[in-house]
């Protein structure tokens, strides 16, 4: 029997560390989740042993409680926070660090963030959005009214690297979501130059229905198993 799997590419490693270990200073970095739903949390922990510094973090979210990302910020290794709610009760790292003028803020509303990053993967250069128009996110962007309805300019969001969560892979680095836990991940996985999938179970190639792939193996460079 010919193994139809011989010769394609094994993208799946155990070691965390070694997935994370060339992250460069400086880098851009796009981190999937919405709260804690879908956070890579095993990956932003291997970041943070890393050590890499000079961060601009893309989330959603600008972290919660002491731990993922706000672990990350409170490490002083992020320079920039680019994300829809920088604020929620339990975001007191990143509220004491912008209010001492420690780190950067770009908000980005939710839906404009999303599109964005898609636009990124896709290859698009630009694109234009009535959400925040009249208001300080407006404030040095192109503004152009078609059709009667004024829009803003708004720009691609390419990442460096990409941290995503997902479900299951299989050793290509095709990846399936688990409900709510997709949020980000698929547009973050695109948009990056190295994107990184932490995931629960691994597969082998030719096992997934096609059908419930949602990222294409081509837009995964690694895949990291951890335990549930």
């Amino acid at each position: 029997m010919v193994d139809a799997t011989v010769g394609r590419r094994n993208l799946v490693t155990v070691d965390v560390n070694a997935a994370l270990a060339d992250v460069p200073d400086g880098a851009t970095v796009l981190v999937g989740g919405f709260g804690s739903a879908g956070q890579p949390v095993e990956l932003i922990e291997a970041l943070l042993r890393q050590g890499a510094r000079d961060l601009t973090i893309v989330s959603n979210n600008a972290g919660n409680g002491d731990t993922g990302l706000a672990a990350l910020l409170a490490a002083g290794r992020v320079r920039k926070v680019v994300c829809s709610f920088p604020r929620q009760a339990d975001s007191w790292v990143f509220d004491r660090l912008y209010r001492a003028g420690q780190v950067e803020l770009e908000v980005v509303p939710q839906g404009t963030l999303a599109e964005r990053l898609r636009a990124a993967g896709a290859g698009i250069g630009a694109f234009y959005c009535p959400t925040g128009v009249g208001t300080r996110l407006a404030e040095g962007k192109e503004l152009r009214c078609i059709d009667g309805r004024n829009y803003l300019l708004e720009l691609p969001l390419h990442g460096d690297v990409a941290l995503v969560k997902a479900h299951i892979a299989d050793t290509m680095g095709n990846l399936v979501y688990r409900k709510t836990a997709r949020n980000f991940g698929p547009v973050m996985a695109s948009a990056a130059a190295l994107t990184i999938a932490q995931v629960t179970q691994v597969v082998p190639t030719g096992s997934l229905d096609p059908e419930t792939v949602v990222t294409p193996g081509i837009y995964v460079d690694r895949v990291v198993q951890v335990t549930p």
